[in-house]
């Protein structure tokens, strides 16, 4: 299944929940809400550092699973992996800088972001992920070139399929035709044989 929609860039300029979340907005940890703030401050620092967390925007409700790390459309986790550009604990003191890169309703984006760790919210948004959206809409468009192909060669299946059932059906009916025509001739000859000459009728009388 294709996993971005045709039209990447303008699916997240005109979406109303892209026009939202492409602005600035608070942001919070969703983790652990049943637990005291300061272990939720710990698990939260260890799963930044890990490479993931649960975050959500505030005001729309909308909650993310967001993975921080390089690499992220590998398909071997050992590629996957936190750095720096993803998880920067030092940029400032006292706050996380995030950012992930992920396909959301069918568009490439990046989310990117800043939480306290102490309060466990800030500051984030998303941005249309132009680099990736390229490779996926190639992606993409290999995918609909191999689905059409596998059309077409279906269809010229069937086609040939028809073509060779119909042959067989015409030879048939010409086989039963000229089976027709031969048993006719026989019946003729065999009737002209069985009947008296009329030398035959005249003798006898």
């Amino acid at each position: 299944m294709p996993r971005v929609v045709p039209d990447q860039r303008d699916k997240f300029e005109h979406d109303e929940l892209f026009r939202k979340l492409s602005h600035e907005g608070e942001i919070k940890y969703t983790g652990f809400r049943d637990k005291p703030q300061e272990e939720r401050q710990l698990r939260f620092e260890t799963e930044c550092r890990e490479g993931h967390a649960d975050i959500a925007f505030v005001a729309t409700g909308t909650t993310l699973q967001l993975s921080f790390a390089a690499n992220a459309w590998s398909d071997k986790p050992e590629d996957r992996n936190p750095t720096t550009e993803f998880v920067n604990f030092e940029r400032e003191p006292g706050k996380v800088h995030l950012k992930s890169q992920f396909i959301m309703n069918g568009v490439c984006v990046i989310w990117r972001g800043w939480i306290d760790l102490r309060r466990l919210d800030g500051i984030g948004c998303l941005e249309f992920d132009a680099g990736r959206a390229e490779v996926e809409d190639a992606l993409l468009r290999e995918q609909t070139d191999q689905y059409n192909r596998r059309i077409r060669d279906y269809e010229e299946r069937q086609r040939q399929r028809q073509f060779r059932e119909e042959e067989e059906e015409r030879r048939a009916e010409a086989e039963a035709e000229e089976f027709s025509s031969a048993s006719d001739t026989l019946f003729q000859v065999h009737s002209q044989s069985s009947d008296p000459s009329p030398s035959e009728t005249s003798g006898s009388e």
